[in-house]
């Protein structure tokens, strides 16, 4: 449990998008609304059964990417990885999808993987991994991860996920274990994680649509 003299940590959702972006914040008003829309319940499911929020969905379906960001967008294919992300946050996987698979590079690869994560398809969540190779993000989220459950008791489950940095392929392992089992005490600890990753990610592809 949690040391009397450990500083509070702050929900990643709950702090959307302070931490991480530079102190210029580039994502529109726009975003921030969707960010902010079901903030407590958004991004619990590890596994997504049938459709997400309907009213995210009726936002989320009038956004182009140009509409993500405040300032001017240097890399398009960075801004319609926000928008995969937003879609996935808000559990519509298949628009999510639409998006992530035809995008090219290392970040439309990560948004893709977690997806099929999400979706249950658990092999195919490692193979999008693999496809992503040495993301500038992993050694970030290895980090942040281990801020996230380092008051817990020793648990090998955790402490594999730190192998290298940051092991994707034994996150997928974890979420699969825990998802069979609705009350395994393990579950809100592997909902922070995933809101870690998330995070991070659409902060990474929002410095890199605006040039930073």
């Amino acid at each position: 449990m949690r040391q009397d003299d450990d500083p509070p940590r702050q929900d990643p959702a709950s702090n959307l998008h302070g931490g991480l972006l530079s102190a210029v914040d580039p994502l529109s008003a726009l975003t921030h609304n969707l960010l902010k829309f079901d903030r407590e319940t958004a991004y619990t499911r590890l596994v997504v059964h049938g459709d997400g929020d309907e009213d995210a969905h009726a936002m989320l379906e009038m956004l182009q990417p140009d509409q993500l960001l405040a300032v001017p967008i240097v890399r398009p294919d960075d801004a319609r990885a926000m928008l995969a992300g937003l879609w996935l946050w808000h559990d519509w996987l298949d628009q999510s999808h639409a998006i992530s698979q035809a995008l090219e590079g290392p970040d439309g690869s990560f948004w893709h993987a977690i997806l099929h994560r999400r979706e249950g398809d658990f092999s195919n969540s490692k193979y999008w991994y693999a496809r992503v190779g040495h993301h500038p993000i992993l050694a970030a989220i290895g980090a942040n991860v281990a801020g996230e459950i380092h008051p817990l008791p020793a648990d090998k489950s955790f402490l594999r996920l730190l192998r290298d940095g940051w092991n994707p392929d034994a996150f997928v392992d974890l979420v699969e274990d825990v998802s069979r089992l609705p009350d395994d005490p393990r579950l809100p600890t592997v909902i922070a994680i995933q809101r870690i990753e998330w995070q991070m990610l659409f902060d990474h592809c929002a410095r890199q649509a605006v040039g930073k």
